[in-house]
């Protein structure tokens, strides 16, 4: 295994089909620019978690489902080809209102070092990323296109054209799966355009068997259908080199104040051939125990009431101080909790 394909394994939260993934909150951008005297060095609070594919050990139990499996739940089905307009996917957007869009959102959370962001606009000036697609590091953000794994042209042919706005925007602004949007070199995005796997698979063959087992578990969560020449390759091409290759779960990104930690969350049924229904949002049924998110006292945060943790000590994000008084700036703050 390659020390890039380790680095997206150790990133990788793999419970299936009940638990979802807890992920925490943070600030992101999309800038090229030279670092300003003003710049300075920050985390983010969202570490957006990269889900890979993995194999099943011979003789194991109780393990994800198989891409294929879960191929075999999917709908086929003619596309709907008229219609599209990318303004029907409303993005980037600011989905928890911290200031930072989702391109921001998802830079900052793939930066494999701590991210450059400057400190009055939430602006990545430089970080330190890899593009899976192409096996290419960057360090300027104004390299990187950040990628919908399946296109919004895609999604619209699959039964996006049935859904709401709200839908749609969702899914166009997604950080709830790290799946849904990745940060790649500009070149490859573009390349790909709203191409499906039929005619387009990424050139680092090492990462077809995680790329086409991350389209499934979108397809199948969004409840998207496929068409016969994509589902088709997609078969094949798992049947040949990634009979083993499974399926991780998806889950809520933001942890509530009142519900943080792990959850346990029911897997969306797939939609029949003759009714491409709306996606709808995974409900969460219990909390089973606490597993707070890592944190930089100090640093902004959203949503208040959030918690984490820093070298074994506890962190609230909280607008006030541990004495009650109010930071200076009126925003959110990691404190000791």
């Amino acid at each position: 295994m390659s020390n890039t394909m380790s680095r997206r394994l150790h990133r990788s939260l793999i419970v299936f089909p009940a638990l979802a993934l807890a992920v925490t909150v943070g600030c992101v951008s999309s800038s090229g620019a030279a670092p300003s005297p003003e710049a300075k060095k920050t985390t983010t609070t969202l570490k957006k978690k990269r889900v890979v594919a993995t194999t099943i050990a011979k003789g194991a139990t109780g393990t994800n489902p198989t891409a294929l499996s879960v191929l075999a739940t999917i709908t086929v089905q003619n596309e709907y080809k008229t219609g599209y307009s990318r303004s029907y996917f409303k993005h980037w957007i600011d989905a928890n209102g911290n200031g930072c869009n989702t391109r921001e959102e998802v830079l900052i959370a793939e930066s494999r070092s701590s991210a450059q962001v400057d400190a009055y606009g939430c602006k990545v000036i430089e970080g330190d990323w890899f593009s899976p697609y192409d096996n290419v590091a960057h360090t300027n953000p104004s390299e990187l296109d950040i990628d919908h794994m399946v296109p919004l042209k895609e999604a619209w042919d699959s039964g996006a054209w049935n859904w709401t706005a709200a839908q749609r925007q969702s899914f166009a602004n997604d950080l709830s799966d790290a799946r849904s949007l990745i940060a790649v070199t500009a070149g490859q995005n573009r390349s790909k355009s709203d191409k499906d796997p039929s005619n387009w698979i990424p050139p680092q063959k090492p990462y077809t068997c995680t790329y086409l087992s991350e389209w499934v578990a979108i397809k199948a969560r969004w409840k998207l259908s496929m068409d016969q020449s994509e589902f088709g390759r997609i078969k094949n091409l798992l049947t040949a080199s990634c009979a083993s290759v499974t399926v991780a779960p998806w889950g809520k990104a933001q942890t509530s104040s009142s519900t943080s930690g792990l959850t346990v969350t029911t897997i969306p049924a797939v939609a029949s051939a003759t009714t491409l229904a709306p996606v709808a949002t995974p409900v969460v049924t219990t909390v089973l125990s606490e597993t707070l998110p890592k944190v930089s006292p100090g640093a902004w945060c959203a949503p208040k009431g959030a918690r984490g943790t820093s070298s074994g000590r506890t962190y609230v994000c909280a607008t006030t101080k541990a004495d009650g008084s109010p930071y200076e700036d009126g925003r959110a703050r990691w404190r000791q909790g």
